[in-house]
């Protein structure tokens, strides 16, 4: 079992340049991955199960067997120092956790506390003790805790109704993904992009059902920075809310016009058909305000999806990896630094014999989890400058 990542790399979230590597010689190389690395500091017992929380700049590793405790494997130090992983000591015997920029959230058991990286003092920002668990073997997972949901800002807590049974909960940028033990979709919060599913573009203060998904039971849920995904029972994927980096799966203007730019460029052809844009007999949706149901080449079966802010990666059945949306730091994993507005399969992983279990979407880039590793795998160094100036 090994855990992968490729995309925004500025800070060593996924691997740091080794001195005297090519990649140094072109900075917008460096924080730039865009194949599948190992990552190579998470723990001294790579074969133990591990769960991936992701920030912007942070990248957390929870260890689930054994000793419980989070590493932060990153660095905020320039260059990024090779052995920025480190143990959080008030991490051990946690339940499950959750990184932000500022804080990182740990449930215990027994308590949730919340702990600023900028802190200096040896206790939490903020605690709240769990009460009437003692009949739960395993915790709701996070941001959900009993009686609400935890957010990385003051006041950190939020209620919920408990008649909502919720099994899941994700968050956007401004907007909450909510699923209940009956498989209904609750979304509430900003709906400036569409991303709540209700058709419309108003704000909702309080959470309210999907009614465009009502009598189909969802399986999973996941937020993106403006837009919003659910599995149903069957594998299919719904989507709806921005679709401006073709993160939906639908088609995108921006994203077709750049790509007729390139293809222009490369065939040389006359400027006046650079200059004609995508076909303008095609439908292209920036906005869907109504979730919309994602056809997957093959019709292939969807088990796990995770959204980053403006791009989508879902695992399926067979143990595949599809990416598609903003692709600008090589956040899909297509050995490119190009957008998205297909589901495309990220060959990396089959090409080495590998299936993929487990895929965790940071902001601007992707941690995925493999397994059965049948051939060798290249070195956990970035592509070389010259490989990425020719794409």
């Amino acid at each position: 079992m090994s855990w992968f990542g490729f995309g925004f790399n500025g800070f060593g979230q996924i691997c740091s340049p080794k001195s005297g590597d090519p990649i140094l010689s072109n900075e917008d190389v460096e924080i730039k991955v865009v194949v599948p690395v190992r990552l190579r500091d998470y723990g001294p017992d790579r074969e133990r199960r591990c769960h991936i929380s992701a920030s912007w700049s942070q990248r957390a590793f929870l260890q689930l067997e054994g000793d419980r405790h989070v590493c932060i494997g990153c660095s905020r130090a320039d260059p990024p120092s090779q052995t920025a992983c480190a143990c959080v000591p008030q991490s051990h015997g946690c339940q499950d956790a959750l990184v932000s920029e500022r804080y990182l959230t740990l449930a215990f058991t027994d308590k949730i506390e919340c702990w600023g990286f900028d802190a200096t003092d040896s206790t939490p920002v903020w605690k709240m003790e769990r009460m009437g668990l003692e009949t739960a073997e395993i915790p709701a997972p996070l941001p959900l805790v009993l009686g609400g949901y935890v957010v990385s800002t003051l006041p950190f807590f939020q209620p919920l109704s408990p008649h909502l049974c919720a099994v899941s909960l994700a968050l956007g940028m401004e907007h909450a993904v909510l699923l209940t033990a009956s498989g209904t979709v609750y979304t509430w919060g900003s709906n400036s992009h569409g991303q709540l599913g209700h058709g419309e573009l108003s704000w909702e203060e309080e959470p309210r059902p999907v009614e465009a998904l009502w009598g189909m039971a969802m399986g999973g849920v996941a937020a993106g920075g403006w837009h919003s995904i659910c599995i149903s029972g069957g594998g299919d994927l719904y989507t709806w809310g921005w679709n401006e980096s073709g993160q939906l799966g639908l088609p995108s203007r921006s994203v077709r016009g750049d790509r007729l730019c390139r293809t222009a460029a490369v065939q040389e052809v006359g400027r006046q058909k650079e200059e004609e844009g995508p076909d303008s007999s095609e439908v292209f949706i920036s906005i869907q305000a109504f979730p919309a149901l994602l056809d997957l080449p093959q019709e292939v079966e969807v088990t796990k999806v995770s959204c980053g802010s403006r791009h989508t990666a879902a695992i399926t059945s067979a143990g595949d990896l599809y990416t598609w949306g903003w692709g600008e730091y090589g956040q899909l994993g297509q050995v490119t630094t190009s957008s998205s507005d297909q589901p495309v399969q990220v060959g990396f992983f089959a090409d080495h014999g590998m299936h993929v279990v487990d895929v965790v979407c940071g902001p601007w880039n992707t941690f995925v989890c493999a397994v059965e590793n049948k051939f060798p795998l290249p070195e956990t160094n970035p592509p070389t400058s010259a490989g990425l100036l020719n794409q």
